[in-house]
């Protein structure tokens, strides 16, 4: 049973979408210049105030000071942090020590060795990816086989392939931004129409 993740939000519409909508993530990008779907802390902090409180809000981090993570985590302005930067075993063992909070770590995936290295992750969920976030690319799902882990699955999933992901995949949760954007914005529609897909391939697994 997959559960759906609604990542890159950055405005107050953003969130009264998903409040409609009911993902059981949304993911926020916190402080990373290089992408324009990043907030600073204090729009972060304003955004999950008017969040749902059944909404797991997850703060995204790409080689961030530590301290940062941690100290957003500790506060409860995010319930997990999704590390997405070159962070190696070291750092999220230390970060582990900061905090006892849930943390994601995200692959790039382009090989079988890929797959291998994000399974013996010490992070407690890993994510697989395309390569650089909100790409909307897909991998080579052939590559994943059995990952023996709970695992979010991204890169390119949209409205389209979504089914086809999750029928093939069983992945734990699936993850999209960029393919619920029309002109770089979420849209509402876009955002209820996949998490209609989960829901709906949900209510098929119970039955089977």
């Amino acid at each position: 049973m997959s559960r759906i993740k609604i990542c890159g939000l950055r405005r107050p519409e953003d969130i009264a979408a998903v409040n409609e909508a009911r993902p059981d993530y949304c993911g926020f990008i916190v402080e990373y210049p290089k992408s324009r779907r990043s907030i600073d802390r204090a729009t972060l902090r304003e955004l999950v105030r008017g969040l749902r409180e059944e909404i797991v809000p997850v703060g995204v981090f790409v080689n961030a000071p530590k301290e940062l993570v941690a100290e957003l985590l500790e506060e409860g302005t995010i319930q997990i942090a999704q590390l997405h930067g070159q962070e190696p075993k070291e750092y999220i063992q230390e970060l582990k020590v900061l905090t006892e909070k849930p943390l994601i770590q995200a692959f790039s995936i382009k090989s079988k060795e890929d797959v291998e290295r994000a399974r013996e992750s010490v992070a407690d969920y890993i994510l697989l990816d395309q390569g650089s976030g909100g790409t909307g690319k897909v991998f080579d799902w052939s590559l994943v086989g059995e990952v023996g882990r709970p695992y979010f699955l991204a890169g390119g999933l949209d409205v389209e392939n979504l089914r086809e992901a999750i029928g093939l995949l069983h992945p734990w949760a699936v993850d999209l931004s960029s393919s619920l954007e029309i002109d770089g914005i979420k849209n509402a529609g876009r955002i209820c129409q996949a998490v209609e897909i989960v829901r709906m391939e949900e209510t098929k697994d119970v039955k089977r």
